[in-house]
């Protein structure tokens, strides 16, 4: 009688290898003295794994229906997301992210290495700036992958996108270590003078006079931080801009507050109906975000640019 033994990874190389060659079971069961039970279950999981891993985007009651017509036998929802779960795939919202290109990931992998050793008290005067997009028309995000814990980041993991649409507010922030600057709201683009006469001018500037010459000013290179009369302005100010990569918001603790932003508007009751409410949310929801929470998030600057380096500079968690 075919008796119950634990299974190591050789074992279970055996059993698939054979299985995959057209071996039934029972006859693998016999060769090998192991319970046709084990046998089963070891190649359901098997199929469950690969099935859900090359159809990543694929609901549980598709990955059911497709088991089924494959295998000849009725496989629940149930034991899918059951089956999975052993495994270590679970059921989680891809990772919204912009497109990289090799440029991209060659750049970033250097601006990592070479900040990857900087101290927390480097890090703690650098105010990392951003603006975002906030929308009535709430980006639902009900589709869900099949991943394992640690690959959030994982390119297949991934859907790669620039931008959100629908009628919204445009807002601009900077967190640094201890302080938060005001929340400005606006509905047009950013422009140039914007950035000059709002963004350096009633914000950035009051952090460099209270920081010193150690003061750093971190922006994400987009065409209005770079215009002519930004650059003069940061020069008549004495305030240096800090050199940062392209297309790097996963390196942007910003991009965390953002999300955290995004998350207490969606958990309002009731939620914002009109721009007039969601302009007033926003400002309410920035100063309520705890500042332990994005002093956190920019302490975690040596540990981002160390897990960019072994990627190659790709997308990192």
């Amino acid at each position: 009688m075919a008796q119950r033994k634990h299974l190591d990874d050789f074992l279970r190389g055996r059993i698939i290898g054979r299985l995959e060659c057209g071996r039934t079971q029972l006859e693998v069961s016999e060769e090998l003295g192991i319970a046709q039970s084990v046998i089963s279950r070891l190649w359901q999981r098997f199929q469950d794994d690969v099935t859900a891993k090359r159809n990543r985007r694929s609901t549980a009651s598709d990955l059911s229906r497709q088991l089924s017509s494959a295998t000849g036998t009725t496989v629940s929802r149930q034991t899918v997301y059951r089956h999975l779960g052993y495994i270590g795939l679970y059921a989680r919202r891809p990772v919204r992210c912009v497109p990289l290109i090799a440029t991209h990931c060659r750049l970033r992998l250097a601006w990592n290495r070479e900040h990857a050793l900087w101290t927390p008290q480097q890090w703690s005067c650098v105010i990392f700036s951003d603006e975002s997009r906030f929308s009535l028309q709430s980006d639902s995000r009900r589709i869900f992958i099949w991943r394992a814990p640690g690959t959030r980041y994982h390119q297949e993991n991934t859907i790669e996108r620039h931008r959100y649409g629908g009628a919204g507010w445009l807002v601009w922030g900077g967190v640094i270590l201890g302080s938060r600057t005001d929340l400005h709201v606006q509905s047009v683009t950013m422009t140039g003078h914007i950035s000059q006469d709002v963004i350096l001018e009633q914000h950035v500037r009051l952090f460099r006079g209270a920081m010193g010459a150690e003061f750093l000013f971190m922006d994400d290179n987009a065409r209005p931080h770079r215009a002519n009369i930004v650059d003069e302005c940061l020069q008549s100010e004495d305030i240096t801009r800090m050199d940062w990569s392209a297309y790097s918001p996963d390196l942007n603790p910003i991009e965390d507050v953002w999300d955290m932003l995004c998350r207490r508007i969606a958990a309002r009751q009731p939620p914002p109906t009109c721009l007039p409410e969601l302009r007033r949310a926003l400002l309410d929801e920035w100063y309520n975000i705890p500042q332990d929470q994005i002093d956190n998030l920019i302490l975690s600057m040596p540990r981002r640019c160390k897990a960019c380096i072994p990627s190659s500079g790709r997308h990192t968690p």
